[in-house]
């Protein structure tokens, strides 16, 4: 049945080789991964990892052995270099790996600071992978002077972990508002509310200007509203881009990360891509979606047609985040939303209802698990929900799933 080599170790490779195996698939598998690590949970690494509560076993999606188990070959710490789409092979590892199905997983890499504003110092952290909060963490100390540029979730999830440890938390945003690219003013206004409740600094529409050193080691902040701050180390949490490199250099078609069809295909032959790199046709763009949901979804879309499927990717857009003790569940895309229906608030559960045209297209969640079940499958089965029921917090919202 063929050899199908995958490039990246994440959670879409893994999704993807258990996907094959699962229906069938007797050929070879091979796993080409940068990290000396098997597939692992990214989530938890900026908060349970990072608080100690997780310890680094429980983040491996599977045991070692089950790779061994299902004759999956991981060759881990050892990147792909260069791929060969004529000759179909693969180098890593100082070795030539031929395929007949070659899959792109690479996921995506942290945006990070240039060198020319300081983002080479030491004391300046991403938080992507086990080795970035394995060497940041002895760093979280209490009192020590923490500065997080980027209000983001990666940045949010920062900040409330700084803050749980005591450390004094100072986050610049240069937004005029946190979470301004993916959430509405009222999510922002209830996020700012809860960072500034647990003591964070919190200032939006103020960038980095340039990062101050000592001896080589980070020892304040320049900001660009003419602030000095002083700090003992800095999280930069500004986005990440897709990781299409080795893509790019065998000549595949690159648009808003690794170019897909529907089906999964990129536009050499026999080669795939899924997760955080790839895009994918919807509507007339091509989207790429950042979120462990659209990673496992779209990896087993494409295991499948990598087994004659023929069937085109639908992605269910899903997201969380984990912030104190806030459990922020997302559903659908807000993209194009005219109008924010809010269900709740003060101290309990609340939920933001986006709607574009009259239509529910997308639901924040605050602590609101019952509203995100509803909200995921109206959504997911193209329903709407009356704005003035979901207002109503005397109303039952699983009345609107029978409508």
């Amino acid at each position: 049945m063929g050899h199908v080599v995958v490039i990246g170790a994440g959670q879409a490779a893994a999704s993807l080789v258990a996907r094959l195996r699962g229906k069938g698939f007797e050929g070879k598998i091979t796993v080409i991964g940068a990290e000396a690590e098997p597939p692992y949970q990214r989530p938890p690494l900026s908060k349970a990892y990072l608080l100690g509560e997780m310890q680094k076993d429980r983040l491996y999606l599977r045991p070692r052995a089950y790779y061994d188990e299902q004759n999956i070959t991981l060759m881990l710490g050892e990147p792909a270099v260069s791929v060969d789409t004529e000759a179909r092979h693969v180098i890593a590892g100082g070795r030539e790996i031929a395929y007949d199905d070659l899959v792109f997983c690479t996921g995506s890499a942290p945006r990070r600071l240039p060198a020319a504003i300081g983002g080479d110092l030491d004391g300046v952290c991403v938080v992507r992978g086990i080795a970035d909060v394995d060497a940041m963490r002895a760093r979280f100390t209490e009192g020590a002077r923490v500065l997080i540029v980027g209000g983001g979730y990666i940045g949010l999830e920062a900040a409330a972990v700084a803050s749980k440890l005591g450390l004094q938390v100072t986050l610049v945003e240069m937004a005029e508002r946190i979470l301004q690219r993916v959430a509405a003013p009222e999510t922002s206004d209830w996020f700012r509310a809860l960072h500034k409740g647990h003591g964070v600094d919190l200032r939006e529409g103020v960038g980095l200007g340039r990062l101050v050193g000592e001896d080589g080691k980070v020892t304040a902040a320049e900001l660009t509203d003419g602030t000095t701050l002083p700090v003992d180390f800095v999280i930069v949490g500004v986005g990440i881009l897709p990781e299409t490199s080795v893509a790019e250099a065998a000549g595949i078609e690159i648009e808003n990360g690794i170019r897909t069809d529907a089906m999964g295909r990129c536009s050499a032959p026999h080669v795939w891509a899924a997760g955080d790199c790839a895009s994918f046709p919807l509507g007339e763009a091509q989207l790429r979606l950042e979120s462990v949901g659209n990673a496992i979804d779209q990896a087993e879309a494409v295991a499948d047609n990598i087994m004659g499927a023929e069937m085109p990717y639908q992605p269910k857009p899903w997201f969380w985040s984990d912030q104190y003790d806030v459990k922020l569940q997302i559903a659908g895309l807000n993209a194009g939303y005219d109008k924010v229906v809010v269900r709740g608030g003060g101290a309990g559960p609340v939920s933001h209802w986006y709607y574009r045209e009259g239509q529910l297209i997308a639901l924040d969640a605050m602590n609101d698990p019952r509203a995100y079940m509803v909200g995921k499958r109206l959504i997911e089965a193209g329903k709407s929900a009356d704005p003035e029921v979901v207002a109503d917090t005397g109303s039952d919202l699983k009345a609107l799933l029978k409508a």
